[in-house]
């Protein structure tokens, strides 16, 4: 009898380390099974989003929005306006308009090992003589305007809306090989927009067509199917209308004279319907 009681007894705590051994395992599949539920039950929400998505793409006319960066998503680090600035310290006397067609051409239309060579460019372009102090004033003024950037209170919210109705977005700009994609990373911007089309990098401005179809090639649409939100009557509005894209200009200060023109960027969902029921 003893030795039957001794036998139970170790077979009952062999039973007791078994079920100790065993229960990490079962505890750890459990909860693998469930981290595979709530993966597929994510899956199946995003594939309806997806297609929720696409359904209200549907029947639209205007399918695509092409944003321009600065003064329109992204609001300067520094007033007024570093190229405005630029042509204060080089005391240049010359119209704006005939200015900042050549200022572009002279740093945004390629890249360079730095500012300073990017700046000495510019000085050859309007016959400045550099010197060291100008120089930095320069490159400090142009480095201090990316530093304090940020993007306009309702940026992220616009267009996180307009992406979750189906629209497809492209950001386009003129602007140095520097400055923009460093802002686009710091606010975490890039993941909204379909295409990313910067003048530094393609080798050709705004004001050229070729820039607008290469963004539209990228977004699968016709120029008929896009609009254009700028805050530059000369680089956005009549570059996109050179291109066949229909412009709006955002004027958050409400100074300018145009008729296709928005306050603010929560303004663009009611314009856009305006535009397709036209």
């Amino acid at each position: 009898m003893a030795a039957k009681k001794k036998t139970e007894k170790k077979e009952t705590k062999k039973a007791v380390k078994k079920e100790v051994k065993e229960k990490p395992k079962k505890e750890g599949r459990k909860k693998e099974a469930i981290r595979e539920k709530a993966a597929k039950e994510t899956a199946a929400e995003k594939k309806a989003d997806a297609k929720k998505t696409e359904v209200k793409a549907e029947g639209r006319k205007i399918k695509g929005i092409i944003f321009d960066f600065w003064g329109t998503l992204v609001e300067n680090g520094v007033f007024p306006s570093p190229i405005k600035r630029v042509r204060f310290i080089l005391r240049l006397d010359m119209s704006f308009s005939e200015y900042v067609v050549a200022f572009e051409e002279a740093l945004m239309k390629q890249k360079f090992r730095d500012l300073y060579e990017g700046f000495s460019n510019v000085c050859r372009t309007f016959g400045i003589r550099e010197h060291p102090k100008m120089m930095d004033i320069l490159v400090g003024m142009w480095n201090k305007n990316k530093m304090l950037a940020k993007p306009y209170d309702e940026t992220v919210s616009v267009l996180e809306g307009l992406k979750s109705e189906g629209y497809k977005l492209a950001l386009i700009s003129n602007t140095d090989c520097f400055s923009l994609r460093d802002v686009l990373q710091k606010y975490d911007l890039e993941k909204y927009f379909d295409s990313v089309v910067l003048s530094c990098e393609v080798n050709m401005l705004k004001s050229d067509p070729a820039m607008f179809r290469k963004v539209l090639d990228d977004l699968g649409l016709q120029e008929d199917e896009a609009i254009m939100v700028g805050d530059s009557i000369e680089s956005d509005i009549k570059s996109a209308d050179r291109a066949g894209v229909k412009p709006v200009l955002i004027d958050r200060r409400n100074r300018m004279e145009f008729n296709d023109k928005i306050l603010s960027l929560k303004e663009i969902g009611e314009f856009i319907k305006k535009a397709e029921s036209e």
